[in-house]
């Protein structure tokens, strides 16, 4: 009569290895886990970090356009000319632009702060219009209207109210910049597509021209323009600030630096899925060396099965689904583990937590994959054991 091993038999054999051993057993999984929680942490940080990307062009817009001083045909800094903003705006296609100029003057949280401690702070002009071009908020006070700006008020951006340790307006705090004392208004919350304003303290044009002598010129003009003439608009802009020397003026797009940001991640995940992939092979190599020794030390067990009637193929398929509960109690934990790194930095970062399902179920098919793959050879060799060679290791 032909020896059966039935299905609901072959799991409690199959363990029997891994119940005598666990500690065995457990660093054989650490390999295979270590391997899946570097791919599912590498896959589901740059899916939570690239959602966050989106999410800030989405908020912005991809219609904001940048114009800044280039350079001239000697190499040197260009000048926008004083009617630059105003041809900015009268191009058709725009909808809102704002012009801004950085000013040769610090700030400092009082006068007795030594000259070489900015804390890498500027201090820029900007007219009312600049938050309704960059779709920007106040988290505290106001911001400059066409009254404030007459007089010594200031508006901080997120980071310089930091480093200026000025949270908020209450009791109208003042900050020493150029020679006097300005009345801080309002502070921003941070600008995504334009981080040079979180760096900055900003006053009006008025105060500009009276305290330090502004003679109008902007150093960078925020555009809004209609969503369907982008292109349109971006290739008449240089023209419009500048129609004596366009060929000076630098034209850019600032949601296509986060675009970039977001081709770089690509790249890295590419580089770190990689690692997590030698890892995982690692893993595979572990579980096979294991295995080979399991069936070194388990020659007498294995004879005695084929004496007493067990065939090679339920001896193969013993140590084959060994290798395949080592895979895939390796691919859970890595799963888990992997999620959970995911979560701790995305949490940290203020990121929306985001694990790509293809991610769990790829990860769980490898670990089988490579636990499979990594008890073959052990399996048939267990298989190809002759019962008398065996059974004289008793």
């Amino acid at each position: 009569m032909r020896s059966r091993l039935r299905p609901v038999d072959l799991l409690p054999v199959s363990t029997v290895g891994l119940r005598s051993r666990p500690g065995r057993a457990a660093l054989s999984v650490l390999g295979i886990a270590i391997g899946i929680a570097a791919m599912v942490a590498v896959l589901g940080v740059t899916r939570s970090s690239q959602a966050e990307v989106l999410a800030q062009i989405d908020r912005v817009g991809t219609n904001l356009l940048t114009v800044a001083t280039g350079k001239t045909t000697g190499g040197a800094e260009a000048q926008l000319p004083v009617t630059a903003g105003q041809g900015v705006a009268r191009t058709a296609g725009v909808l809102s632009s704002s012009a801004t100029a950085t000013l040769p003057v610090r700030v400092y949280r009082n006068d007795r702060i030594p000259s070489g401690r900015t804390g890498g702070l500027s201090v820029r002009v900007a007219d009312p219009a600049l938050l309704i071009t960059l779709d920007g908020r106040v988290l505290h006070g106001r911001f400059l209207d066409a009254a404030v700006s007459r007089y010594p008020a200031v508006v901080l951006g997120s980071y310089a109210a930091t480093v200026l340790g000025i949270p908020d307006v209450t009791g109208q705090p003042r900050v020493y910049l150029g020679d006097r004392w300005y009345t801080v208004v309002g502070v921003l919350a941070p600008v995504d597509l334009a981080p040079e304003l979180d760096t900055a303290a900003i006053i009006g044009a008025t105060a500009a021209r009276t305290e330090f002598g502004y003679e109008g010129r902007p150093t960078r003009i925020f555009v809004r323009a209609q969503t369907e003439r982008t292109d349109e608009v971006a290739g008449l802009l240089a023209r419009a600030a500048n129609p004596a020397h366009p060929e000076e003026v630098a034209v850019s797009r600032p949601s296509e630096a986060l675009t970039a940001r977001l081709a770089v991640a690509d790249g890295t995940t590419v580089l770190l899925l990689g690692l997590g992939a030698v890892a995982l092979l690692v893993g595979g190599i572990g579980i096979a060396n294991v295995l080979v020794i399991s069936v070194l030390e388990r020659r007498g067990e294995i004879g005695l099965r084929r004496a007493l009637g067990a065939t090679r193929g339920h001896v193969g398929a013993q140590f084959l689904v060994e290798s395949l509960l080592l895979g895939a109690a390796g691919g859970l934990a890595g799963i888990m583990l992997g999620t959970a790194v995911t979560f701790a930095l995305a949490t940290a970062r203020g990121w929306q937590t985001l694990v790509p399902a293809y991610a769990v179920g790829a990860g769980l098919l490898a670990a089988l994959l490579i636990g499979g793959c990594a008890g073959l050879y052990p399996a048939l060799r267990a298989a190809r054991l002759s019962p008398t060679d065996a059974l004289r290791t008793l």
